[in-house]
């Protein structure tokens, strides 16, 4: 049963983590030079292989025990973090032109870029834990992939302007909080159950 609570607080949590992310600002560096769609549609596909991915390794660890899991899904959290706060600046990284403008190039390009960029990637785990702690892939899903193509969207398109107004740091901050947030009423879950 999909739940909307659920889906709200994965969109909040993985939109927050994502946003300060480096996909963000190649999203932006390949909308200023392409076609804002073509872009859109091959990051969007390869954001959802990846939800899909982190979806099915979350179902994996409901399989432990109650207690266990709790407390696995609290330090994965804590790590994660720990992960954005102490997460230097990269700066941009260079992303390589199509040599044509065609969808199928321009949508291929978003989508490597997206899919060697994200692998493993720190929102990947955090969905992952997120599906295990709520047991509940649907909606843990939608939240997530709708929070990865809110960002990616504001990137191609608005991403200039968004951090004109708020600071990347701030951004950061938020999201680590809310996840330190997450990782200690899980280990306080682990160990009061």
């Amino acid at each position: 049963m999909f739940s909307i609570t659920v889906a709200a607080v994965v969109f909040g949590v993985v939109f927050l983590a994502e946003l300060p992310d480096k996909t963000a600002l190649a999203g932006l560096m390949l909308g200023t030079r392409y076609r804002a769609s073509y872009v859109f549609v091959g990051v969007a596909v390869a954001f959802a292989l990846h939800v899909g991915l982190a979806i099915a390794a979350g179902s994996v660890l409901t399989l432990l025990p109650h207690r266990l899991l709790q407390a696995i899904v609290g330090v994965l959290f804590l790590g994660g973090a720990a992960m954005l706060l102490l997460k230097k600046d990269d700066g941009e990284e260079e992303v390589r032109k199509p040599a044509d403008q065609s969808f199928w190039k321009v949508s291929g390009a978003g989508f490597m870029l997206i899919l060697v960029a994200e692998f493993g990637d720190l929102t990947q785990i955090m969905t992952a834990n997120l599906a295990a702690r709520y047991d509940d892939p649907l909606s843990v899903g939608v939240g997530a992939v709708l929070a990865l193509w809110a960002v990616a969207g504001l990137g191609i398109v608005g991403g200039r302007t968004l951090m004109r107004y708020v600071p990347l740091r701030l951004i950061t901050k938020v999201a680590a909080l809310v996840m330190l947030a997450l990782g200690g009423f899980s280990l306080y879950e682990a160990i009061a159950a």
